[in-house]
């Protein structure tokens, strides 16, 4: 049995989406666990998932956090492999079946899986279907299992993951807790991710994930450093086996989710073309680090910058 949780916050316009979509191409023997987890909801999104019958269980907590609601998830989820998915993404049954297939193969090594992102841009202004052009080229956009909303572990993923500090990037923290090798894109299966529709909310979003990453790393280095307190090795410096990304082969915890400039002149290089794309991807980039002076500053690491015009039907 694989059981499916979903943290949710105010999701009643988007949730019931996500809902029909994973029961609408269940097969006879699916016996999979679906469990909303509504924190801190102030709208219908209890009544609504609700609505969608006994295969969709609801649990209620009353404080707005998702890091709480993956945590009472965790509690009432009643099997692995476990697939955390958010509630303003789409992902059919089947794909859910994809991503859980390499987790149950104990000789494949695979510890989390996510699925291939599909983001539809059409109804995006221009400035944010020319970032997507080269966010969604970036080598690490295309490896890591982050910003896909939809993440699979097995049991023993679990407990990695599991004892990881409360972080706004849960997605970036948790692809970072495995090595490539334990972890995989699995192309079979898909999500659809709603992007932001205008320019201001998408810098919204980038300096959310701005502040997100920059806590991650900050949670990196006082690991490393306490690691080097204790005497151990550690798992924060480079070593010889450092990729273009940023990532190491010595385990996890190394890597990171930056974008260097080496990886954007190759990507100029290959695609001349997209130059127009790529001034418009480093002026998202220089707002957003702006706007995130102030909150990294005060640590402030708990102000979410919601994006509602993804949320949009």
């Amino acid at each position: 049995m694989t059981s499916i949780v979903i943290p949710a916050h105010n999701e009643a316009p988007v949730i019931g989406r996500l809902l029909d979509s994973l029961l609408a191409d269940s097969v006879p023997e699916d016996d999979t666990d679906i469990l909303v987890v509504c924190n801190g909801c102030t709208d219908e999104t209890a009544q609504v998932a609700a609505a969608r019958g006994p295969r969709v269980r609801v649990v209620e907590i009353p404080v707005p956090s998702k890091h709480a609601a993956l945590r009472a998830g965790d509690d009432h989820a009643r099997s692995f492999p476990r697939v955390y998915v958010d509630a303003d993404v789409v992902i059919t049954g089947a794909g859910v079946r994809a991503l859980v297939e390499p987790l149950e193969d104990e000789a494949s090594g695979i510890l989390a899986t996510a699925p291939a992102r599909e983001i539809p841009l059409a109804a995006c202004a221009w400035r944010v279907r020319a970032y997507y052009q080269v966010w969604q080229r970036l080598s690490a956009v295309r490896e890591g299992l982050f910003g896909r909303g939809v993440v699979a572990v097995s049991k023993s993923g679990h407990a990695r993951i599991a004892a990881l500090p409360p972080l706004m990037a849960d997605d970036l923290a948790a692809s970072l807790a495995f090595t490539p090798a334990e972890r995989r894109v699995v192309d079979s299966a898909a999500v659809v991710i709603q992007p932001p529709r205008t320019w201001p909310d998408l810098i919204r979003r980038r300096i959310r994930a701005a502040v997100s990453t920059a806590q991650v790393e900050q949670n990196q280095a006082e690991r490393s450093q306490g690691e080097r307190s204790r005497g151990e090795p550690s798992r924060g410096e480079p070593s010889r086996g450092e990729t273009s990304q940023g990532e190491t082969s010595q385990g996890p915890g190394e890597a990171s989710a930056r974008t260097s400039t080496a990886d954007l002149r190759a990507m100029l290089r290959r695609e001349p073309g997209l130059l127009p794309h790529l001034v418009v991807f480093l002026a998202a980039a220089v707002v957003a680090r702006r706007g995130a002076k102030k909150a990294i500053r005060a640590q402030d690491f708990g102000t979410w910058l919601r994006d509602e015009s993804s949320r949009q039907n």
